[in-house]
């Protein structure tokens, strides 16, 4: 991302801090993308189980060629021999070669190569519905910053004002006080009030600057100048659209359901079609002679054969059964997950209608309020100047049309970030960002 463009950006507006958060470029998502390649890598591996499997080998060597009647139970530390046994052990020792191919295949499996496959799509589609839902989450946190800093910035301004307000009140008392017409404590007392605005107005700018910095990291670089928003829009619709959490947790269950598939087909036999062609070579004569020299080490007996295989192990149902049962249960504890999910996504959405219906009830009742505290405080300082007054009754009437100003000035924010709320229960924030971008 370009820092040096995004510097010279004198506004950004909220559809396109949303499209810079949920963009391909963004860490978390980038996260998603690379867990979706490594799913569909595991579907193409699940899809190499249909090809045949083609096995060869080369090998020379030189040892001695004592063999024994008897069985051998299957392992892995002494090497083969074939032959006659020797009717006594001797140190000679010949060169032994052997080159050969095996080709395996399975013609029906009983469905179990497909259910690996749709096994694998199934982690795929859950991959792929879990960057849809952090897409979606990264750019409600992005809305949720952007509001933020704007709630922030009309509080600063606010504060401002009510730093102007104090600062023209100290001037009158000064000039009241220097006439001798108040006493010099009332100075101080508005010194008093202009310090307690500076100190509100310094929390507010502080306030902004963590929430510029907070916006930064959804933007990707330093963000100047944030587009306001329009007026909210009518009454947002109740009827919530395909949730992504929703999606997500029903790409769980599917996947779920779709490995305990690949374990119902598990127990059944093997069937293997075969075909081999070998050569070996050997310095050993049938008669317990040696050839010597180098014989041995270019095969000299050549064979092919073709077979078909079953293979079934009986004693695997005990713990496919046991498998299978941990996968039912875990595909009824994410089909209860589902449940809760849709239960608190119904919380969600009335609780956001509930805070927008209170957003709007709020601001249209302020009007009122700021025309009275407006009033109340142009009243409060005339009385004073009239010597009817208080300085405490003028200090209390500003602090009031401040906090009016503020909450006047946050109200349209309020609306706007319950909208949010609604949208984010809804699952697409479609319509919010239409109307934003307005």
């Amino acid at each position: 991302m370009n820092v040096l463009i995004l510097g010279l950006l004198l506004q950004l507006s909220l559809p396109d801090l949303v499209k810079r958060a949920s963009s391909p470029d963004y860490p978390q998502v980038r996260v998603s993308q690379h867990q979706i390649e490594a799913a569909s890598a595991a579907i193409h591996l699940a899809r190499t189980a249909y090809l045949p499997r083609v096995e060869g080998i080369a090998q020379i060597n030189r040892a001695t060629r004592n063999n024994i009647y008897g069985m051998l139970l299957p392992q892995t530390v002494i090497p083969p021999i074939s032959g006659p046994p020797n009717p006594t052990n001797a140190g000679t020792n010949v060169w032994g070669s052997a080159v050969g191919f095996l080709v395996a295949w399975e013609p029906f499996d009983f469905g179990l190569r497909r259910s690996q496959v749709e096994a694998a799509a199934a982690t795929r589609r859950l991959a792929e519905q879990s960057a849809k839902r952090t897409q979606f989450e990264l750019s409600v946190a992005a809305a949720d910053a952007y509001l933020t800093l704007l709630a922030a910035e009309q509080t600063a301004t606010a504060a401002r004002a009510s730093t102007k307000r104090s600062q023209t009140f100290l001037d009158q008392v000064a000039a009241l006080v220097n006439a001798e017409l108040r006493p010099g404590a009332e100075a101080s007392r508005a010194k008093a009030e202009l310090a307690a605005a500076e100190t509100q107005r310094i929390q507010a700018d502080q306030a902004v600057a963590i929430a510029r910095a907070a916006l930064a990291q959804f933007a990707g670089a330093p963000v100047t100048t944030i587009k306001p928003l329009p007026d909210p829009a009518g009454p947002t619709p109740t009827v919530a659209a395909s949730h992504p959490a929703v999606s997500q947790q029903q790409a769980a269950i599917d996947e779920a359901h779709a490995r305990r598939q690949v374990l119902d087909r598990s127990y059944y036999p093997r069937f293997t079609a075969q075909a081999a062609t070998y050569a070996r070579g050997t310095g050993a004569n049938p008669d317990f002679t040696t050839q010597g020299g180098v014989n041995g080490l270019g095969p000299n007996i050549y064979n092919w054969g073709l077979g078909f295989s079953v293979n079934f192990n009986v004693m695997d149902y005990a713990s496919l059964r046991a498998r299978k049962q941990a996968e039912e249960a875990r595909e009824r504890t994410e089909a209860a997950r589902l449940d809760q999910v849709k239960l608190d996504l119904s919380t969600q959405l009335a609780k956001a209608q509930a805070l927008l219906d209170g957003a709007r009830a709020i601001q249209a009742n302020l009007p009122v309020q700021l025309e009275a505290a407006r009033a109340t405080e142009t009243q409060a300082t005339a009385r004073y100047r009239a010597g009817l007054g208080t300085i405490a009754e003028v200090a209390e009437t500003q602090r009031l049309l401040t906090q009016t100003e503020i909450d006047v000035s946050l109200a349209k924010l309020a609306i706007w970030r319950a909208q949010l709320g609604v949208a984010a229960a809804q699952g697409s924030l479609d319509s919010f960002l239409a109307a934003a971008g307005q």
